[in-house]
């Protein structure tokens, strides 16, 4: 039986966080960065996933977007089911 990537990727980044997090809690900063940077880098990224996800999405606002929006799945639901 052979071990996913994923789950070597998942699991390593969970070691790392877990040493991360106890050299923290005894006073050691391991990372080159103070908690407020972090704070602002985090809040950037999840800002530009968001503007990104938002973007790439379908976002129908006007009454004529949304009935093409139903009309499609309609279409799409019948090539699924035959």
């Amino acid at each position: 039986m052979k071990v996913s990537k994923e789950t070597w990727i998942r699991t390593g980044i969970l070691l790392i966080t877990l040493i991360n997090q106890i050299l923290t809690a005894i006073g050691r900063n391991p990372l080159p960065f103070s908690e407020e940077e972090a704070y602002q880098g985090l809040s950037a990224v999840v800002t530009a996933a968001a503007g990104i996800w938002s973007w790439w999405k379908n976002n129908s606002f006007t009454s004529a977007a949304i009935l093409a929006d139903a009309y499609k799945d309609t279409l799409k639901g019948r090539k699924k089911n035959g």
